[in-house]
């Protein structure tokens, strides 16, 4: 069963837009999107965590997907992300999602509860199976307190819409752990931008990623590259990229990459309260970083974008 989807490379975790006064600004979104498809991303995950899914309500949610997929135009696989308080809204959201005509869905844990093992498979297994649509399990325990261990996704592998895990617990063991308990029955996402190339190293086969909304171009290329086996070639760029990747891993990444994305012109930095812009002295950090890497922005070698 493993590698039935044909989810593969840079999957930006794209930023939802907002107006200065907060407002769901769609067109904005359509652009941000349909840019990236433009400069050779292989798929978008909307509703993610850099996406604000939580500040959104449900039909923000809807719009969302629908923006996204008139934006791919088929290009791209457009993925929506779920993340609820209960199993029963999750459900709810994967229906919308499935009505919106979305490819597929990245389920997180249910939200605030601390789950034990069993609930936390139960919780996936009871969306996986209330909807026809391929679902990515998303597996962050920095963020959501929850963690999806490969023993509780060992469990769900009888689970046919099951088809493809994100790991961003950082700990890319775990992609080896997990083939030896089920094989390539799962396809294998890199989740945190800091560890992508050890990840790809380890199997995974696709990326979510967040500075890639910045810098889509050499996302894409550096995650073919180390697809490719071509470490000589991705070393010097995953070098100039990491301080860049090292904002994906903290608890302020949607400030830090929607700034990056303002940097570059290709969005705004607005977030929904609770999340606040960035402090001066963060911002200045921020900006400092992307200053050096503009500075140095490396030739990039062809893997045939």
């Amino acid at each position: 069963m493993g590698g039935r989807i044909g989810w593969r490379g840079v999957f930006p975790a794209v930023t939802t837009q907002f107006r200065e006064d907060f407002s769901l600004d769609a067109p904005a979104t359509h652009r941000v999107i349909a840019a990236l498809v433009e400069d050779g991303v292989s798929g978008l995950i909307v509703g993610g965590t850099v996406g604000e899914n939580c500040s959104l309500t449900p039909s923000e949610k809807r719009t969302i997907m629908e923006v996204a997929k008139d934006a791919a135009g088929g290009r791209v696989p457009v993925i929506a992300g779920v993340a609820e308080f209960t199993t029963a809204f999750a459900v709810e959201t994967a229906r919308e999602a499935r009505a919106a005509g979305v490819d597929g869905i990245m389920v997180m844990p249910a939200l605030v509860y601390s789950a034990k093992p069993f609930e936390t498979a139960a919780h996936f297994r009871g969306v996986a199976t209330a909807v026809d649509l391929p679902v990515m399990v998303y597996n962050n325990p920095p963020i959501y307190k929850n963690d999806v261990t490969p023993e509780i996704l060992a469990t769900l592998a009888d689970c046919e819409t099951v088809v493809a895990f994100k790991e961003s617990s950082g700990d890319t063991r775990r992609f080896v752990d997990l083939r030896n308990l089920v094989g390539d029955r799962f396809t294998l996402f890199a989740g945190l931008d800091d560890t992508v190339l050890e990840s790809v190293v380890l199997g995974a086969e696709g990326w979510v990623s967040g500075m890639s909304n910045a810098f889509p171009k050499e996302g894409e290329t550096l995650f073919r590259l180390a697809r490719d086996g071509r470490y000589a070639e991705a070393m010097p760029l995953y070098e100039w990229f990491m301080p860049l990747l090292h904002l994906d891993a903290r608890a302020d990444l949607v400030q830090c990459i929607k700034l990056c994305e303002h940097v570059m012109g290709r969005g705004t930095h607005v977030t929904r309260p609770p999340r606040l812009p960035l402090t001066q002295a963060e911002r200045g950090e921020v900006e400092a970083i992307m200053r050096r890497a503009l500075e140095t922005r490396p030739a990039l070698p062809d893997v045939g974008l």
